[in-house]
């Protein structure tokens, strides 16, 4: 037998392996003949019988047969659903742990996407939270029907089989008890329900979204036709039954997609947005505004965002990726002038507004993309001081980076929410800045997401 085929493994082969840490998604990583192999559910210094599942030349996919060794952190997860669920890869690690395993994550990251020296760079302990459940201000949960009841959740891991989650221990408690009471009442009122795989039916989704500070509920009904049917009497029960809902909407997605949210939205009963603060903020939030979904951790990241601009009242600021605003409010005490931007026009119309609600006649907001306005603004003789980023999951635009990069401003403050696109993109930046120090954030206790603050200075 030549060595090839001898290190080669097989589909439901069994092998022992030992799990060396934590890969991106949650999974564990172990080595077997020097090949990686990925195992869902296996956690750092454990000694398993892997099985093979898949097995794929660079690397190879694995389940648990047995552990012979477990981690002194396993826990029992309290979630009944959590194996089939997906929806959090960690309940089963200590949460002490958890913070442990993030920030070698982003080690990792650091590792494999750049060519820092890693010994060199200030990689800070992860900041938790005191209390690691029941975080989540929203839910969305699909809708479905099963043995004649209405269930409400998400697909299973790599599945189209929807799980029913009565509780869900890291959404809010008030999030919770607005979706158990909008399943029973669709049931009392006998209200047709979609149906994933004949496309038929009405209500899809039930969306909550909670104000942990003012404690005012939003629901957001989703279904695939204009027509609600017993509207008059849905509403009517949601309102004696939920007092705390502040807001009532409707959308329809009559489109056969993965996509939530359709174009129309009616308003049912109530006002059209919720209120929430942060700090000393307030911010009104409508059915369609991305907010941050942890507003206990969003308060700890945006200080250490502004911990790393380090203002001092005479600084130009540019929030790119602005969303409503909220970072850029957040250092417009400390700043001499704000201004951002973001393709989203509803999110500027936001943003504005909760300017205007907070007297910040130092802010101004624009629609586009930052790579465009940037360079035109600068054209006008207009130079920030500091620029701000806080992309989506893919990270930078390369044409903002290199606007970054013309535009040469003292600082850079990155917000990131994925450790792969944040090496790449600091990576292209390390021409002219320097990593002060990374500063992981767990916004998503019991999930394998963690969030990164990072301060770039000039060289």
């Amino acid at each position: 037998m030549n060595k090839q085929q001898e290190a080669s493994l097989e589909v439901n082969q069994s092998f022992p392996l030992t799990i060396k840490r934590l890969g991106i998604n949650g999974e564990g990583v172990g080595y077997f003949k020097r090949k990686v192999v990925f195992v869902p559910g296996a956690l750092p210094g454990e000694e398993i019988v892997a099985l093979a599942t898949k097995v794929n030349p660079k690397f190879t996919e694995a389940k648990i047969k047995n552990i012979r060794k477990q981690s002194p952190d396993r826990v029992a997860p309290p979630c009944p659903v959590f194996e089939e669920c997906g929806g959090c890869q960690l309940q089963h690690l200590r949460y002490s742990r958890q913070l442990v395993e993030k920030r070698d994550i982003v080690i990792q990251s650091m590792e494999r996407h750049t060519n820092f020296p890693i010994d060199s760079l200030d990689i800070r302990e992860t900041i938790g939270m005191k209390d690691p459940w029941n975080y989540r201000n929203k839910s969305q949960f699909q809708v479905g029907l099963r043995e004649g009841n209405v269930i409400a959740g998400l697909y299973g891991l790599n599945s189209h089989n929807l799980i029913d989650i009565p509780n869900c221990a890291v959404q809010h408690a008030s999030s919770n008890r607005a979706t158990t009471a909008i399943k029973k009442i669709l049931k009392d009122l006998n209200i047709s329900i979609y149906n994933e795989k004949k496309k038929k039916g009405v209500v899809r989704t039930v969306i909550t979204r909670v104000g942990f500070q003012t404690g005012e509920v939003q629901v957001v009904i989703v279904t695939s036709t204009e027509e609600l049917p017993k509207k008059e009497r849905l509403i009517q029960a949601i309102k004696e039954q939920l007092p705390e809902v502040k807001s009532l909407v409707q959308n329809v997605n009559d489109k056969h997609t993965s996509l939530i949210f359709g174009e129309k939205t009616v308003h049912l009963a109530g006002e059209q947005v919720i209120n929430e603060t942060l700090g000393d903020l307030s911010y009104e939030l409508s059915a369609r505004t991305f907010f941050q979904l942890n507003p206990i951790q969003t308060v700890k990241l945006y200080d250490e965002v502004k911990k790393a601009a380090a203002l001092t009242g005479k600084e130009k600021v540019v929030d790119a990726y602005c969303g409503v605003g909220t970072i850029g409010l957040w250092l417009s005490g400390e700043a001499k002038e704000v201004r951002g931007m973001d393709i989203i026009k509803e999110s500027i119309t936001d943003a504005r507004k909760n300017a205007a609600r907070h007297n910040r006649s130092n802010v101004s907001y624009e629609v586009g993309k930052a790579e465009q306005i940037v360079p035109k603004w600068i054209k006008e003789g207009w130079k920030p001081h500091v620029i701000v980023i806080d992309p989506p999951r893919t990270g930078c635009d390369d044409g903002l980076l290199q606007t970054i990069l013309k535009a040469k401003p003292k600082k850079v403050v990155y917000v990131s929410c994925n450790p792969s696109t944040l090496a790449r993109d600091l990576q292209t930046l390390s021409k002219l800045y320097k990593v002060e120090y990374i500063q992981p954030v767990d916004m998503f206790p019991q999930t394998s997401h963690i969030e990164c603050c990072v301060s770039l200075e000039k060289k």
